[in-house]
């Protein structure tokens, strides 16, 4: 190699380190926080509130109220009235603290949302008067920490309250000079398991009196701290809430305080993106924020609203939907390094596995499982027809309240499978083998479930009777309900179940099991029907499904529905994978714009599929500008003051819409080729450090200039590495922990690579 060249390699290995090391100190989400100036206005609120929040992935606040009788809703993601049907059923409100005061009555409102500190701010100004708060939860210990401070002498009358009905126990009460309330769902007619919630009180810096007033003196900090603990926490629940919060101290509270710091530091640094465009930005970190409050692996998983939960009977019970909502909000988690937030996913689909078994079997005489549109914790299930014929007519129009057992399936045979694509998507990213001898049963029952269904006619694997979209009777339908059931092969079910036979295949080699049930699983995936086409308006579409009960489908299209089958998650389409059908797919992405001639928006999200339609977009290629301004039109149709997007189907599944959409533009890997900036327009610099890809690779990069100045590659299990040559035409140096290494050529070039190895990839 010339002298020159070696020289400019040093030089960018050097830089590009120095660059790395840099963005490891910065907190770049730091730059941003959400601000409110005036008071929410959907509190409390059955979906999504827009208040300022903040959590640690089990428990939510919720700043509600006005300045002078605030609200602080607290929230738990494992505080559950295990019922089996909603309203009533699914995730219930713990409680809340109400302070209020006379002085600040007709305040001004002003809060933050300091998302890289975790904190919510607040100042209520009322003349010369300025009452200021802080509030955060921490992120290492179950308490929730409310600070006020003000310049002027005033007084706060505090309530701390837990809301009544609904079957519910409830208790309140004073020890030591720690006011505690609790609620209890007791061993009730069809209650699947009791669940229990304390929450305890102590003042800091002040003393209540016996009406629960305070006295803010000037310039002088009161802290109020609020421990919450259920029966699944703890045993001794309600004694060890009264027990930590008894024994805080203002020195205990400013060592939680520093690791909580600490611990969202560290959140942070696992992975950062710069892309020049603050409006996208803001939202990408957001969404990283909320879920990052709403989710912490070794809790229960949060249900559709998080842990911000301000009243009973919320939405669809706040339960885990099946068929994507519960599944999506972990899609960006797994490219954004942010793997810990994830393993809570599992559990509850593993609890379940007893009833699905029963399911398949007497529904369907068919081994595996078989899971309902709805479940929840501890194999409960959260979607059953309405208990009377009377309840049932009432809501959906016929008295027919046994269909399925009383089990809402809803036409649809894939739930159980949809939860195979995060699985798969964290062991592509990690190859972790305990964690793939973990999910490994549970993938081994849906291939077995999927052996018995499908049918095998004519050289191919067909499916009948599970459905493209939802089916049900609706109150004020007309026509029989069944009329809608026969779907045949839908793009939905044929995508899943081809990305559950690979998978289970490539586990099983991984770990060396069930060897010879391999042969089985690759002729269904080699034979499994291909995904149905049809010409639309002279050009070759997808179709939802390959036909129905009245004949041949109409193409429609690639949709939301569509691309949970073909691309996230499933992953099964792609360029590389089927460059031919990925034109049909792009062409079809190109058609959604004919639809807004009509009033709607660009890929049809403002009900669901903003975390779906938009990576997908990104995937199959579409003009990068195009998504970009889309997405931020979409964000300014349908979103809060707190940043969180929202629609109407559901809520934390939008977390993963932008960082998802930005991360694939950014970076790919899932078609087993890791290709740097594959869908970024390279007149805009950009920057990305420490995304993951899959074969267990920690990435970095930077575009500058239209160039790819480096790639820094972080190898965590020694996997061979095929990379698309970031400099077309030029060939490539490798450096491998600090020296130089092998010079390769080609389009795509291979290499090997050690565990814990770094290599840095540089054009000559």
């Amino acid at each position: 190699m010339r002298p020159v060249a070696f020289v400019r390699i040093t030089c960018l290995l050097l830089y590009s380190l120095a660059a790395f090391s840099a963005a490891a100190q910065e907190i770049y989400a730091g730059r941003y926080k959400a601000i409110f100036n005036e008071a929410p206005r959907m509190v409390p609120t059955s979906k999504v509130p827009d208040a300022p929040l903040a959590g640690n992935g089990d428990i939510g606040l919720t700043l509600g109220g006005s300045p002078d009788n605030l609200c602080f809703y607290l929230g738990k993601n494992d505080f559950w009235r295990a019922w089996p049907v909603y309203p009533g059923g699914g995730i219930a409100f713990p409680g809340a603290l109400q302070v209020s005061s006379e002085a600040l009555k007709g305040a001004s409102w002003y809060a933050e949302q300091v998302m890289d500190k975790a904190v919510v701010k607040g100042r209520f100004t009322k003349g010369n008067t300025s009452v200021s708060l802080t509030a955060w939860v921490a992120a290492t210990h179950n308490t929730v920490v409310v600070e006020f401070i003000s310049n002027k002498a005033c007084r706060l009358q505090l309530k701390l309250w837990a809301p009544e009905g609904n079957t519910a126990v409830n208790g309140a009460g004073v020890t030591n000079q720690v006011q505690w309330v609790t609620r209890s769902f007791n061993d009730t007619a069809l209650q699947e398991w009791p669940c229990h919630v304390a929450i305890a009180m102590k003042t800091l810096g002040a003393v209540v009196d016996q009406n629960n007033y305070i006295e803010l003196l000037p310039g002088k900090k009161i802290t109020i701290t609020l421990t919450l603990y259920t029966s699944f926490d703890q045993p001794q629940w309600k004694e060890q809430a009264i027990r930590e919060a008894g024994a805080l101290t203002a020195v205990s509270v400013a060592n939680m305080r520093i690791q909580h710091e600490a611990w969202w530091r560290q959140f942070w640094l696992r992975s950062s993106v710069r892309i020049g465009d603050p409006y996208l930005e803001q939202y990408y970190y957001a969404s990283q924020y909320l879920l990052a409050c709403s989710s912490r692996g070794d809790k229960f998983a949060p249900g559709i609203w998080g842990p911000f939960i301000t009243k009973d009977s919320t939405a669809w019970g706040g339960d885990y939907h099946l068929n994507y909502n519960y599944q999506a909000p972990y899609w960006a988690a797994y490219s954004s390094n942010q793997i810990d937030l994830t393993n809570n996913f599992d559990q509850p689909l593993l609890d379940y596995m007893p009833k699905g078994v029963a399911h398949a079997r007497s529904l369907l005489n068919v081994r595996g499982i078989y899971y309902p549109v709805g479940i929840g914790p501890r194999g409960l299930v959260t979607t059953r027809w309405p208990l009377t014929p009377e309840e049932m007519e009432k809501r959906y129009g016929t008295r027919e309240n046994t269909i399925d057992d009383g089990f809402k399936f809803l036409g649809q045979k894939i739930n159980a499978v949809f939860s195979v694509g995060n699985m798969l998507m964290r062991f592509y990213s990690t190859y972790d083998s305990s964690y793939a001898l973990r999910v490994y049963p549970y993938l081994v029952a849906c291939a077995d479930f999927w052996e018995d269904y499908l049918k095998y006619e004519e050289g191919r694997y067909v499916i009948y009777m599970d459905h493209f979209n939802e089916i049900m009777p609706r109150l004020g339908s007309t026509g029989n309900w069944r009329d809608r059931l026969g779907d045949f092969n839908s793009t939905l079910s044929l995508g899943l179940v081809k990305m559950l036979f690979k998978g289970v295949v490539d586990m099983s080699t991984y770990l060396g099991k069930d060897q010879g049930r391999q042969s089985t699983w690759t002729h269904i995936l080699t034979h499994l029907s291909q995904f149905p086409v049809g010409d639309a308006d002279g050009r070759r579409s997808l179709q939802s499904v390959e036909k129905r009960p009245w004949g041949y489908e109409k193409p429609a299209g690639l949709n939301r529905v569509s691309i949970h089958g073909l691309l996230v998650p499933a992953g099964v389409a792609g360029p590389i994978t089927d460059s031919s059908f990925n034109k049909i797919l792009l062409d079809d992405v190109s058609h959604w714009k004919d639809k807004m001639k009509s009033g709607a928006e660009w890929g049809n999200t403002l009900n669901n599929g903003i975390e779906t339609c938009f990576p997908g977009a990104v995937r199959v290629g579409y003009d990068p500008g195009e998504i970009l301004q889309y997405l931020k039109e979409r964000i300014a149709r349908q979103s809060l003051s707190n940043w969180w997007i929202t629609q109407g189907g559901g809520g934390i599944e939008t977390l993963a819409a932008v960082p998802l959409t930005i991360n694939e533009m950014l970076l790919q890997s899932y078609e087993g080729v890791v290709r740097i900036f594959p869908n970024w327009d390279h007149s805009k610099d950009a920057q990305f450090d420490q995304l993951r890809a899959y074969g267990a690779f920690l990435v970095s990069s930077r575009l500058r200039k239209g160039s790819v100045e480096y790639v820094h590659l972080l190898s965590e299990k020694g996997r061979v590495c095929v990379l698309a040559n970031p400099w077309p035409g030029k060939s490539i140096q490798l450096v491998r922990n600090g020296k130089k290494a092998e010079v390769l050529r080609g389009a795509a070039v291979r290499f090997t690579t050690g565990v814990g190895e770094m290599i840095v990839v540089v054009s000559i």
